[in-house]
């Protein structure tokens, strides 16, 4: 049994905590009001194609909500569900059939894949221009050199809610703690496009407490529940918190934590994003976001 994640978050001063859910839902209206004013003038609808492999509980409800949120920004959702034992060829011959298909503008294998699937060779499989979770080879290499990349999702949403609570990122020092391909180098690259300094930090970075005290923002994507304590942190430093973990409780039920310590970072951070309802809600916010400049692109704007 689940019990919702409960924060202290009613003695925080206004301002304090960063609500992605607000932050996505203000993001989304915007999507729509985009999506309605290029259909009026090039008579286009975006459309985004999922692929969901398996049963998996938490894709499955991933992929239900993703359907949900598109149609409700007023573009086209198709669902490709195919069974756990799926050849890979069957896989990589849908993924050639959205890649010509005209109407389809996004293209989103959920992951992970079944273990006898290369997950490498689907992803690379996408059309670039259609890579909506910013994943190929060629789309990372873009956004390394400054070019026109679609980006991680994750990531993406990291730094839109930074620019917003903070405006300019440019001169701040930034740590980010994780180098996955899918959050930590990704996110690495967007804060130095905002020219901030920034240090990667890992597994094998030597005293990282002492690190993350140097940083004015801290980015902690590591997938370790509640690694990152408040004596971590300078004081006023901002927290973007990308960790879901789920933890088990003394009475068997349990609850969805972040990397932060909440409790503790919280009263030391100026600003912090809360798990659930901070980067959580803007992944899938900045993948429509993704799919309609794919689908902006494909017409020339």
């Amino acid at each position: 049994m689940t019990t919702p994640a409960t924060l202290p978050t009613e003695n925080l001063p206004t301002g304090k905590l960063i609500d992605g859910k607000a932050f996505a839902a203000t993001l989304r209206a915007q999507i729509a009001v985009d999506v309605a004013a290029l259909k009026a003038s090039h008579g286009v609808q975006p459309g985004l194609a999922v692929v969901l492999v398996g049963e998996d509980p938490a894709s499955q409800i991933y992929v239900r909500n993703k359907a949900k949120q598109t149609v409700e920004c007023g573009m086209k959702s198709v669902e490709h569900k195919l069974s756990a034992d799926t050849p890979e060829a069957d896989l990589l011959a849908l993924i050639d059939t959205l890649n010509a298909d005209p109407t389809i503008h996004g293209i989103l294998v959920q992951l992970p894949v079944p273990k006898h699937i290369d997950a490498d060779k689907i992803i690379a499989a996408i059309r670039p221009d259609k890579d909506v979770d910013g994943f190929h080879p060629m789309n990372a290499g873009l956004l390394a050199t400054g070019g026109k990349a679609l980006v991680p999702c994750t990531p993406l949403g990291c730094s839109l809610l930074l620019k917003d609570h903070l405006g300019d990122l440019s001169g701040k020092h930034a740590v980010v703690i994780g180098r996955s391909n899918i959050v930590g180098k990704p996110m690495a690259q967007l804060l130095l496009q905002e020219s901030c300094t920034v240090t990667v930090a890992h597994s094998r970075t030597k005293d990282l407490p002492a690190v993350c005290r140097e940083a004015d923002i801290v980015v902690a994507a590591v997938g370790r529940p509640e690694m990152v304590k408040g004596d971590w942190l300078k004081p006023g430093a901002v927290v973007i918190d990308v960790g879901i973990n789920r933890i088990a409780l003394p009475d068997g039920k349990s609850k969805v934590v972040g990397d932060v310590d909440f409790a503790s970072a919280a009263p030391v951070a100026s600003a912090i994003t809360p798990v659930p309802g901070g980067v959580g809600p803007m992944t899938i916010a900045c993948l429509l976001k993704n799919t309609l400049t794919a689908c902006q692109r494909s017409v020339g704007l």
